[in-house]
């Protein structure tokens, strides 16, 4: 596999070959995609279609060069297309390349009743690799460092025992609401540890946490009342009067304790370790698909493969050091 380089900038000039994407984002949008999911699909196609099928100024040959009609695009289009990413970045970028154009080209066929040039090929393969968890002492660590009495420490520990006994998403638990006394548009209820999460495209789920979480939610919420910014429908509100934080100020929050306790961690680290955990001590598969908002077992193959080579560590030392 080749060393990654970095993302270069994007070339998103689709010119002529636009106006389809503009539709394809158009039923995207009307299926409720996620936003982060229409801009990804949109910018591979207009990636492809800049770099690799248009001719640039000059450009005599090139990879699909002077194609100007998606019609004329065929399979060797795209395995080139493939090639040239998989030269350049790491083979799970060009993969969720891959399945980004896989959706552009099955709504195309499917609008046009044309042939799908990418019916009879496979993306390209991912190399497994290590599922990144915590150790216990690390998440003691994460969850010391922001102990205390101020309405940051309470904040920041309650944020961290979520997402510690949850594994949601970080949009998802930036976009918690709460409403005091109004729990018809609260999303969060302490007294049956449950909180109503939207998930991608909007789908809606109740995930549990544990009685240590609703403490430590409890508390925060006890300080929260005293804040400026506290009629906010937003859980979680920002320090000194601040208004709400957002997923970016959430995410800033979390590398920032990392780093004061020497912890490597991001958001995604807790869903990681959730995933990990859960099928580690043996919880149904088919419950942490629903957990975790999960149509796809995809990602529940990738932690399962964690959790099973974890038990066999386990099992080694069980079954080798017998006398």
């Amino acid at each position: 596999m080749p060393a990654t380089r970095p993302r270069e900038r994007k070339n998103l000039n689709a010119g002529v070959l636009q106006s389809e994407i503009d539709s394809f984002r158009l039923h995207l949008n009307s299926e409720r995609k996620a936003e982060k999911t229409v801009r990804t699909y949109i910018e591979a196609a207009q990636w492809f279609a800049a770099h690799h099928l248009l001719r640039k100024p000059g450009q005599k040959a090139g990879l699909g060069a002077g194609k100007d009609e998606w019609q004329d695009v065929n399979a060797e289009d795209i395995r080139r297309w493939m090639a040239w990413l998989l030269g350049r970045y790491s083979d799970s970028y060009a993969n969720n390349q891959y399945r980004a154009l896989q959706a552009f080209f099955k709504w195309w066929a499917k609008e046009e009743e044309l042939p799908n040039p990418m019916d009879k090929l496979k993306p390209p393969t991912i190399d497994e690799k290590a599922v990144p968890f915590f150790t216990d002492e690390e998440l003691k660590k994460l969850l010391r460092v922001s102990e205390g009495r101020t309405f940051m420490q309470r904040r920041d520990h309650a944020i961290i025992s979520l997402f510690r006994a949850t594994g949601i998403r970080l949009s998802e638990l930036a976009g918690i609401r709460y409403v005091p006394g109004d729990p018809e548009r609260s999303d969060i209820d302490l007294y049956h540890r449950e909180i109503l999460v939207r998930g991608k495209g909007g789908k809606e789920r109740v995930v549990k946490f544990d009685h240590q979480t609703a403490r430590s939610i409890d508390r925060y919420l006890r300080m929260r009342k005293q804040q400026a910014y506290a009629h906010s429908e937003k859980l979680w509100l920002g320090i000194n009067n601040r208004c709400p934080m957002t997923a970016n100020g959430v995410y800033q929050m979390i590398k920032r304790r990392g780093n004061e306790c020497g912890v490597p961690v991001n958001p995604h680290k807790f869903r990681h370790h959730f995933s990990h955990t859960w099928l580690d001590k043996g919880g149904p598969e088919g419950d942490l698909m629903e957990l975790n908002g999960w149509t796809s077992p995809q990602m529940l193959r990738r932690y399962g493969a964690s959790a099973r080579s974890a038990r066999a560590r386990r099992s080694y030392d069980r079954i080798m050091e017998q006398e």
